[in-house]
């Protein structure tokens, strides 16, 4: 039998650990299943003809929500082309709703309910060798014989280091992010997250894990993204990851953990603060920093400690650190939420994500829904388009400062710019809400521009702005510029640099002769140096309290930051330039 397990990932650099899984664990079977990734943005027809071809007597597809729309799509198609090819799903997005999408999708034979590995190798078993019976499989929804639909009850939790490592030949994942779990469950119990389903927490062994993390170490993948739901709950689990990957660390892998800030003890600071900068990154979902909403969603936070935290390991500054909020929760209006967005704000982090609350299904905010007053689509986005407390013109002026704070604060690409910006506000929130009606207003939304644009917009704003710094603006502009790249194409604004050019060439010479600065670019003439880095003249001291102090920076694209990409930057004493 061919069996075709089908993944469609939200972007190319996703990859689906599920059907990976699936297929390591149904090791009997593995000559027989081939996996195809494809993504939303894959046309329809291009994912039929290449199943198509492939010909599968038996097709898997993985469910999530950004992609249950497009299987429902193309299930009855290809049902047409291969009526005789066993169809069946499994995944989140259908866990929960197993009978009803039998009933919208009758090309289907079945559903996954519950943690896939078993059902997947007794689902093989029965259609492969004729073994068992279906109703005998745990955590399946099916069709009968009949055509009726049967559910049979999930069984128990697989013990983490029975699954199978899955990966081996590292080419399918080439440019791509590798996922990895060292443990399942959940111990919380948040009211809108599926995983508060699963509170036993199953851990795969300190052992196991090293080998495999080794085995990422040994082959240099540049990221490994545990899925882990909240990494550092159990302590001696933790501890001894951290441990290992700073002792075995290559210089290149980078690992990324989803952590609960607030848990984090002395012995794990002192671990975190001996890494390699850019060797962990850590995600902290605060989700809102109002009290009522905390209890309302049953999290459990110390929002001092998890400050406290935050302060600690950005002091360090070796780990990027992305922190998390939700839109839309309990209790949580419009005003509440701003007062979120700047506590966070100011706990400085170097990616803030706003999301919008998502209304799964299976979850307790799926129960409560109506008691809460949320409407929210009914396609799978599931988001939220108002509540009780948020109306839906609110929710639209904080989708605007969510793409605002992508554009200007999570892309690092303008942070000298956007710090001097905020002392022209009240708070945090307003810079951002205003550069959002800034764009609604010149009609700039919606648009993807190019960061010379981005740029451009941002000095118009300023401008309207009028606090008669325009010109320092433009300088700060420039510094962030050539920060992060070696532009070859000066914008119309900038100072002309003509007059320090003699200067700049003297300098250089200086560096190729006895380099203070550039000493990795031994065996370049200073021509070359000159090109492959960037000196400039600033009127005041951008690096400083902005007084007028004519400053030279020098931008050494070499040596970046492994946290921001930023290059690396030194002030040149004014009689080394002159």
């Amino acid at each position: 039998m061919k069996v075709l397990l089908c993944a469609i990932n939200a972007k190319y650099i996703h990859s689906n650990l599920a059907v990976y899984s699936l297929r390591a664990y149904a090791e009997p079977y593995r000559d027989q299943i081939e996996i195809a990734e494809f993504t939303i943005n894959h046309y329809a027809d291009d994912i039929m003809e290449e199943i198509y071809k492939k010909k599968p007597d038996f097709l898997g597809f993985s469910c999530y929500i950004w992609n249950l729309e497009f299987v429902k799509k193309l299930i009855p198609e290809i049902h047409k082309l291969l009526p005789d090819t066993i169809i069946w799903v499994g995944g989140p997005e259908v866990s929960y709703d197993a009978i009803s999408f039998l009933e919208e999708i009758p090309q289907a034979s079945g559903v996954m309910t519950g943690e896939g590995e078993r059902s997947f190798l007794a689902l093989l078993d029965y259609y492969v060798e004729g073994k068992g019976d279906r109703k005998e499989i745990a955590g399946i929804t099916y069709r009968g014989e009949n055509g009726e639909i049967l559910a049979n009850p999930c069984g128990d939790f697989l013990p983490m280091d029975e699954i199978p490592f899955m990966y081996h030949d590292m080419k399918e994942f080439e440019n791509k992010i590798v996922y990895y779990e060292s443990s399942r469950g959940c111990p919380f119990s948040c009211s809108y997250c599926l995983s508060s389903i699963d509170k036993r927490v199953r851990l795969r062994s300190l052992e196991l894990v090293e080998k495999e993390l080794q085995f990422f170490l040994d082959r240099k993948v540049p990221q490994v993204k545990f899925v882990d739901r909240t990494f550092n709950c159990n302590h001696k689990h933790a501890v001894g990851i951290w441990k290992y990957i700073r002792e075995h660390d290559n210089g290149i892998t980078n690992f990324h953990f989803e952590i609960a800030a607030d848990l984090i003890n002395e012995e794990e600071l002192e671990i975190l603060s001996a890494m390699r900068p850019g060797l962990v990154q850590l995600e902290i979902g605060v989700q809102t920093t109002n009290s009522d909403t905390i209890k309302e969603i049953d999290r459990v936070t110390n929002l001092e400690k998890l400050k406290r935290t935050v302060a600690r390991i950005h002091s360090f500054h070796n780990i990027h650190q992305h922190l998390d909020l939700i839109a839309g929760l309990p209790y949580e209006g419009y005003e509440s939420f701003v007062r979120s967005f700047n506590e966070v704000y100011e706990m400085r982090p170097n990616q803030l994500q706003l999301g919008f609350l998502k209304v799964l299904k299976g979850s307790k905010m799926y129960r409560n829904a109506e008691k809460y007053g949320i409407v929210y689509r009914n396609d799978p986005q599931y988001e939220v388009l108002f509540t009780r407390w948020l109306n839906h013109d609110e929710l639209l002026a904080l989708k605007g400062v969510e793409e605002m704070v992508e554009v200007y604060y999570n892309s690092c690409q303008f942070t000298r710019t956007i710090c001097a910006l905020e002392q022209e506000f009240c708070q945090p929130f307003d810079l951002f809400f205003e550069l959002a009606q800034y764009y609604e207003k010149e009609r700039l939304n919606h648009q993807n521009h190019s960061r010379m644009a981005r740029f451009e917009i941002l000095r118009q704003f300023i401008a309207q702005l009028g606090t008669g710094k325009e010109k320092w603006y433009d300088e700060w502009l420039i510094y962030d510029l050539y920060l992060r790249e070696n532009s070859k194409s000066r914008p119309s604004w900038a100072k002309d640099q003509g007059q320090w050019k003699e200067a700049a060439v003297q300098f250089y010479k200086k560096e190729e002769e006895d380099p203070q600065y550039l000493k990795e670019y031994k065996g370049y003439n200073h021509r070359q140096t000159a090109k492959m880095t960037h000196l400039e003249m600033f009127s005041f001291d951008v690096l400083g309290d902005g007084k007028k102090q004519r400053t030279a920076i020098l931008f050494d694209y070499k040596k970046r930051n492994p946290l921001t990409n930023d290059a690396s930057v030194f002030r040149i004493k004014e009689a080394e330039i002159m």
